[in-house]
This record gives C-alpha cells, sequence and structure tokens, in this order.
C-alpha cells in the first residue's frame, strides 16, 4: 500500500486499484504487523466493512486512515490510552471526524496514545509501547508516536491527531511523515478530550505536504457548537496550488534555535535547508528573538492547570470507573483509591504540578507571571511577522535516540520540545517537513524542518513546506 493520499485518489479514479483491495491490504498489514509494532488500541474492521462501499464515491475514496484515540467515535471504544477509559464506548462522534466522514475517508483504527496525550516520550500507554517501524530500536517520537508508527508501517495512508505542543510533530519527525496543524480555531474540538483546551489543536499525519493541505481543507469548518471555533473561509486553504513559488519570501531564522542543545549535525541540516531556500530565490535572515528561550517555561507553568481541570470529572462519581465507595473510611479516600489506582505517573506527576503552581504562595509568581510571558512571546511573533513571512528552524534539536535513554529523567526529555512549543503557545499554524537523513549506527535518521507562519497564512506554510520537499 505504497501509496500517499492524492496518488491513491488517482489510482481509483484511473480504475488502477480499487478502495476494497487497499482497505483490505490495510487489514492484512494491521493482522502482521500490529502485534509486534502496537500501534492500534482497537481495529475498527467491522466499521470499515460497513461503511466502505458509500465511501468509495466520496471525495477521499475510502482511504484509510487511523484516528488517535481520544478524538471520540460513536459506538467505538475510546480509551485515551488510559485503564480510566478501558472500556468507554463513545456516545457521540467529533465534529473534526465527521467532516472527514463526509469526505469520504475510512477509519481503520483507533491509534494508541500516551495517557490523556500526557509524556514526553511514547512510555506512558496503559496499553504498552509502540516501535519505530524505521529503527525499531530507536523511539518513534513522543505521545502520539502510535499514530505516526501506524502511517510509517503503511497501516494507514494517514492519521488524525491532537497536538499540544509537540506530540505530533516530533513523531512525524521520527518516522519521517509530513505533519501539519492550522491556527488555533480553524478546526473544531468538538467532542475531542483535550490534554490542554487552550492548547490543543487538531491535526494531521501524511506522507506529502500535499496529503495535509487536502485533509485540513475537508475538515476546515465552523461548528457553533464548539466556542473556540472561528468563521474563516475554507477558500484559504482550497485555493493552495494557486502560488507554489517562494521568490522573494522573507524566511527569519532566530539565533536563539541554534544555542545550546541543539546536536551539530542537526544544525547544519538545517543551515543548510536554508541555503537550499535561498538558492530558489528566497530571503534567509537571523533574527534575534531572545524570548524563545523562555517558553518551556511558560508552557510548563501553565499546563498543568488546565490539565488538571480537565481531569477533574475523572473521580470514580462523576464520570466513568467506580467502586464501592462504603467500602472507604471517607470521600477523600476514595478520590484517592480510583485517581490513584487508574491514573499512571506522568499523569499523577503534572495534577501535583498543577496543585504546586495554582496553590496561593506560587500563583502569582508561577501562572500569572507565565501568563505575561506567553504575551510577549505573542508579541514577539507578532513584529517578526511584520517584515517576514515564516519563522523557521529545526522541529527537534536530536536524532532518535535509543530505547529507555531519557526515560529516567523526565526534565531532560521536556528540554526537547523548546521548537515545536511556540506555534502552540501564540495559536500559530505549523508544519514539519523532512529535509534530509544523518547517518548513525549504520541507519539513515530523519532530519526536520519546521515552518510557523501568521495566523491564518496556511496558504504560505504549504508554499515553503512543499519547496522544503522538492528540494
Amino acid at each position: 500500500m505504497t501509496y500517499t493520499l492524492q496518488s491513491y485518489i488517482q489510482a481509483v479514479d484511473s480504475w488502477e486499484v480499487k478502495p476494497e483491495d487497499i482497505v483490505n491490504n490495510a487489514m492484512d498489514k494491521i493482522s502482521q504487523d500490529n502485534k509486534r509494532i502496537n500501534a492500534l488500541i482497537t481495529v475498527t474492521q467491522g466499521y470499515a466493512e460497513e461503511k466502505l462501499a458509500s465511501f468509495a464515491s466520496l471525495p477521499l475514496r475510502g482511504a484509510p486512515i487511523a484516528v488517535k484515540d481520544n478524538i471520540m467515535t460513536k459506538g467505538i471504544r475510546t480509551t485515551c490510552a488510559s485503564k480510566m477509559l478501558e472500556d468507554y464506548i463513545a456516545p457521540y462522534d467529533a465534529t473534526c471526524f465527521t467532516k472527514l466522514e463526509e469526505s469520504g475517508w475510512l477509519m481503520i483504527g483507533k491509534a494508541n496514545m500516551d495517557e490523556f496525550a500526557m509524556g514526553s516520550s511514547w512510555e506512558y500507554s496503559a496499553f504498552w509501547r509502540t516501535l519505530n517501524p524505521l529503527a525499531e530500536e530507536r523511539v518513534p517520537g513522543w505521545s502520539s508516536s502510535w499514530s505516526a508508527a501506524a502511517v510509517a508501517s503503511w497501516m494507514a495512508l494517514a492519521a488524525l491527531w491532537t497536538d499540544t505542543a509537540w506530540s505530533v510533530r516530533l513523531p512525524a519527525a521520527f518516522c519521517w511523515l509530513v505533519w501539519a496543524k492550522p491556527t488555533y480555531g480553524r478546526i473544531s474540538r468538538h467532542w475531542v478530550q483535550a490534554m490542554w483546551s487552550s492548547f490543543d489543536q487538531v491535526g494531521v499525519i501524511t506522507k506529502t505536504v500535499e496529503d495535509a493541505a487536502l485533509l485540513l481543507s475537508c475538515m476546515s469548518w465552523h461548528d457553533p457548537l464548539e466556542a473556540t471555533s472561528i468563521k474563516r473561509p475554507k477558500e484559504e486553504l482550497e485555493d493552495r496550488k494557486k502560488n507554489t513559488s517562494i521568490e522573494w519570501l522573507k524566511l527569519a531564522l532566530p539565533k536563539q534555535f541554534f544555542s545550546q542543545g541543539l546536536d551539530s549535525r542537526v544544525a547544519d541540516a538545517i543551515k543548510n535547508q536554508a541555503v537550499e531556500l535561498q538558492k530558489l530565490w528566497a530571503i534567509v535572515e537571523e533574527v534575534d528573538a531572545p524570548l524563545f528561550e523562555e517558553v518551556l517555561p511558560v508552557y510548563y507553568a501553565l499546563m498543568p492547570a488546565e490539565v488538571s481541570t480537565n481531569l477533574s470529572r475523572f473521580d470514580g462519581i462523576r464520570f466513568w470507573k467506580q467502586s464501592e465507595t462504603s467500602e472507604f473510611e471517607s470521600l477523600h479516600n476514595y478520590y484517592a483509591e480510583i485517581r490513584s489506582q487508574y491514573f499512571w505517573d506522568e499523569v499523577k506527576r503534572r495534577i501535583l504540578t498543577w496543585s504546586y503552581v495554582l496553590s496561593s504562595s506560587n500563583y502569582e509568581g508561577f501562572f500569572l507571571k507565565a501568563q505575561k510571558l506567553r504575551r510577549m512571546v505573542a508579541n514577539t511573533c507578532s513584529s517578526i511577522y511584520e517584515s517576514y513571512d515564516a519563522i523557521i528552524g529545526p522541529t527537534v534539536p536530536e536524532l532518535p535516540r535509543e530505547f529507555w535513554k531519557k526515560s529516567a529523567d523526565p526534565l531532560t526529555m521536556y528540554l526537547t520540545d523548546i521548537y515545536a512549543v511556540i506555534a502552540n503557545i501564540v495559536w500559530l499554524p505549523a508544519m514539519s517537513v523532512p529535509c534530509g537523513t544523518i547517518a548513525e549506527d549504520g541507519k539513515n535518521l530523519p532530519v526536520w524542518f519546521h515552518i510557523m507562519t501568521n495566523h491564518w497564512r496556511e496558504d504560505m506554510m504549504f508554499r515553503i513546506g512543499r519547496a522544503v520537499e522538492n528540494s
């Protein structure tokens, strides 16, 4: 099933292949490899067989696509990779899922994930880890690694994800895939279990830039049921092919992206890619953005507060897992037992961090100060976009590491988020595209190029992404 989404649609239209053959091929691949790679929690073969005939004539032609398991799908198990929800059957479909269904995509499975999307590696799912199909001794990325593994191993042509800061971009980078997310508010998050509501966005992972543009266009829709959904003209995405040149586009390369912590080989690859863009007559200039060095403290001061709020419903009474309350001395003991038993370590760590950040003695020193810094980072980006069309740089500062190399040190893992988190802090559209390989231990390991454009300028993002892809 070595098709991109676009080439699959063309093959179906030219009668080279039948949708049922591709779906059967995907199911065969799942039956052969899923137990080893562990990309999918739930395989939706019955759903696929039921829907294929009606989807085959729609724009996406019944293309097999994976769905991250925090996106609600009616009548199908949605676990968020947590023991707290291991048997939960969703009563509704998420709007983003519905819009893709209307375009004719076909869900072949619910992808595993870090529990409630919390983790700076693939190690925090209640349903165990996944492998990197390109280098099985190395990690496949971060909290959405399993979806990337499903696409990289050809179980699916693409995947639907949520992204809080890095959870899509880094797995895409480590698995040689394209990742894209739109401006915050363009795609509805209705009936998506958010980790962090003011950061989370729905995005896609694909084989090519054009595939990403196509899927985002299918989902772009104003949803009156979702408070953060913003009405924007769909043409901003549909007219993506009108201008493919990057001549005279001005691209900003922040000096702070090349500070301590960036692998020198990755730095050289990014600079070489910048030179390639200059050969296409783009203008690449270094800029000074000192506040970009403060984005990680902002992220980790703000994130736990919303995380804990979103998980407060999972207390053993209001939602899902329950026990016999009469067996406990107090309600407090009951809450503690349920949440201790069904939440894993990373979720507990972040809830406890929230308690510390929002405590009366730390609220002003951490939470309010982080909110002020968030606004200052947004102002910095706005000032850059007054003179430049995009901010470019690396996606991740390192190559895919070997298993367990940093898992004992959460802080060290958190530091790998430094480039990707900016786009979510200030709600920008962003894309990650492969730009080369580096040989290590007999493997050609991928390097990724990160692109951030101004709000609602996804068209510019796709133009630059195509240039990187083609070069």
